[in-house]
């Protein structure tokens, strides 16, 4: 019998968080069928210590907000147009594209317009559920399939026609990671009493723009509030100079980490985190790190992105547990005032501290925390969709 030839998969994703999921897919599918799926397609520096090689980088794409879009379209579009030509010439059994619907969707779309053969999969669709609903049924259009995060989101979807599997959401396979934090404060000179304030003011240029001023405002605020504090930054190599200068003059000491074991190890290490919205507050939740949440955008597209919300929540934690179980503050209520309330109270209440935890020992069992790992469920799925 003659040897099958191998599956090839065209996996692409548009920022780092992106990233993140779209190695942790290739390890599963590395694991469950080896040599057997040849991957290829659009990654970041994690996804290449998978064996991607990437058509181009990722900082043209890694954008948000109307200002910070509206000048990079030409860009974005040429990174399109790249991805999609090399799709038809590749011709994969699925192109899975991941996350950042903005950029990744108009690649399916200009995929599945131009060879209707092509498989195309959504891997962290976006939450339509939330807001715009009926996003949903333009994307059954150019979708075969939703890899679904959450279990609410298969019937959502097929009520739509877009046929849906729940695999869980991969960021819980983080949870073994985010350890070493005694041995990160010894690193850094930081005591082991002092009090430690973890920063996460996101990954994208326009999220520094806007969040990282208030951020230091109410750092500043909780500084003459909190004897001794300490805070520690992680964030990656592609907006890790704009985060230096931003931070010249910082009022209290500052530790910048760039490597993603730090991170982790400086969740392990906070006793208080202040985030902008996103996956990594999933990661804290994950943690169980106490935290802050704010959100901060252009003014227009908060204006636009507000009126079509549907959910009472922007915090994945809030909106699966449907209670404020963490703090959040949405644009013109996110203050550094509010901020550094918060995270003072946090500070000073062991209470508040630990409904948190208790908050986020339950999130973390509706993410399916102790069952298989959702990577593996989600690549097992791609691989008998591909092979059906």
């Amino acid at each position: 019998m003659p040897a099958q030839r191998p599956k090839t998969l065209m996996l692409v994703c548009g920022e780092t968080s992106g990233d993140l999921l779209g190695a942790q897919l290739m390890a599963g599918i590395r694991r469950l069928a080896g040599d057997r799926v040849k991957i290829v397609g659009v990654g970041g520096p994690a996804m290449a210590r998978e064996g991607l090689e990437s058509l181009f980088p990722l900082d043209a794409t890694a954008v948000m907000g109307l200002r910070e879009v509206v000048p990079a379209i030409p860009r974005i579009l040429a990174r399109v147009r790249q991805a999609a030509d090399y799709a038809i010439a590749v011709h994969p059994d699925a192109l899975v594209v991941i996350d950042s619907p903005d950029f990744t969707h108009r690649i399916a779309k200009a995929v599945k317009k131009r060879d209707p053969s092509i498989k195309t999969v959504n891997y962290v669709a976006p939450q339509v559920w939330a807001s715009r609903a009926y996003r949903a049924k333009a994307m059954a259009r150019y979708f075969d399939l939703i890899l679904a995060l959450f279990p609410f989101e298969v019937p959502f979807f097929e009520k739509y026609g877009l046929r849906a599997a729940f695999v869980g959401h991969p960021v819980v396979e983080r949870r073994v990671r985010m350890t070493g934090g005694d041995a990160l404060r010894a690193r850094l000179g930081i005591g082991a009493d002092a009090p430690l304030l973890a920063l996460l003011p996101g990954s994208r240029s326009s999220e520094i723009r806007f969040i990282f001023p208030v951020f230091r405002d109410a750092v500043r605020l909780l500084a003459a509030k909190i004897p001794g504090l300490v805070t520690v930054l992680p964030t990656v190599p592609h907006v890790a100079a704009k985060v230096r200068e931003a931070a010249s003059g910082w009022p209290t000491p500052l530790h910048i980490l760039e490597n993603e074991a730090d991170k982790y190890a400086a969740f392990d290490a906070a006793d208080v985190a202040l985030a902008a919205s996103g996956t990594v507050t999933a990661e804290l939740a994950l943690s169980r790190t106490p935290m802050v949440v704010a959100y901060r955008v252009g003014g227009l597209t908060f204006a636009l992105a507000n009126r079509l919300m549907t959910v009472p929540y922007m915090t994945l934690i809030n909106i699966l547990l449907g209670r404020r179980a963490v703090p959040e503050f949405k644009q013109y209520d996110a203050t550094p005032e509010a901020l550094a309330g918060e995270v003072a109270h946090l500070f000073a209440d062991k209470g508040a501290r630990n409904a948190q935890i208790d908050a986020m020992n339950e999130f973390g069992r509706r993410l399916g925390e102790d069952e298989e790992a959702p990577s593996q469920r989600a690549a097992r799925v791609l691989l008998n969709f591909i092979d059906a």
